[in-house]
């Protein structure tokens, strides 16, 4: 099985429960990784044969820096749920932490894994 990860990705965005957490963006940090055949791509050497990490980027920044959450989990949901239906794809894992929601640890999150079963 091939990955494609995309690893450490910030992003801010609105997200918690308290009433500040409401107006003030907050950082999020997302590793996503993606499986994905490179075989026609490793072959051809063109681009146009391989998933385009720059174009799953954006994708994620579009939708997790332009919404409104109050859980971690909503966000995980989706970017997998988007992900995976934009691109067609077969499997994903996305990891997404929050620093200072926990004053004892750097870091929380949540680590999801969804597939398409088609």
């Amino acid at each position: 099985m091939d990955i494609l990860y995309i690893d450490q990705l910030s992003i801010m965005t609105i997200i918690g429960v308290d009433d500040w957490e409401k107006i003030k963006k907050q950082q999020l940090i997302l590793d996503v990784d993606i499986k994905w055949d490179h075989r026609k791509a490793a072959l051809s050497d063109n681009v146009s044969d391989c998933l385009n990490y720059s174009d799953v980027v954006s994708s994620i920044i579009t939708l997790v820096s332009e919404g409104k959450f109050a859980l971690i989990e909503r966000v995980a949901e989706e970017v997998a749920t988007m992900l995976l239906q934009k691109y067609s794809l077969k499997w994903i894992r996305i990891k997404v932490s929050k620093s200072g929601a926990v004053p004892q640890a750097r870091q929380v999150g949540i680590v999801i894994e969804r597939s398409n079963l088609v």
